[in-house]
């Protein structure tokens, strides 16, 4: 008769074991917690009235960025409206966002609100800015000069063609 063999027991890791994985940041915890009101409001969003009530909410939620962030959001906001007057504005994650047909085509990320050293103006897949196989689909904007304006407004003509 043999005898029994011990089970082996498995490997130890070599991965680093000081690191942890603490889930979400508190910002992004609020991101998805503002996500969630978002669609439960559209869900419930019928009249004109409504709808046209969601650009007060956007702007009201720019007003409560902190001043740098609050001024380039601002200005976007007139730089979006003014180059594609189509696109609606809406919150999308607690940010402003630009949709059209219902679909998110451009947003704005704040820096400040993300511990980020630069806003974000980013471009969902829904943009029409497509040139050959590789193109961007965020801008880090850390103030906006009128040429900034200008190219921004460009892109988001291009984006909603």
């Amino acid at each position: 008769m043999r005898a029994m063999k011990d089970k082996q027991k498995p490997a130890k890791s070599t991965a680093a074991t000081d690191r942890s994985y603490d889930g979400f940041t508190a910002d992004e915890r609020a991101a998805m917690k503002d996500r969630a009101t978002e669609l439960k409001a559209s869900g419930r969003r019928g009249s004109r009235a409504d709808k046209a009530n969601v650009e007060s909410e956007v702007l009201a939620k720019i007003a409560e960025l902190p001043d740098a962030d609050r001024a380039m959001a601002e200005r976007l906001h007139a730089v979006i409206k003014a180059s594609a007057p189509d696109l609606a504005p809406r919150l999308w994650y607690g940010m402003p966002a630009y949709a059209k047909d219902g679909k998110v085509v451009c947003f704005f990320q704040s820096a400040q609100k993300f511990k980020t050293r630069y806003a974000t103006l980013g471009f969902s897949d829904e943009a029409n800015l497509d040139e050959g196989a590789m193109w961007p689909t965020s801008y880090a904007l850390t103030k906006l000069t009128r040429a900034d304006e200008a190219r921004i407004g460009e892109l988001v003509q291009r984006a909603v063609s």
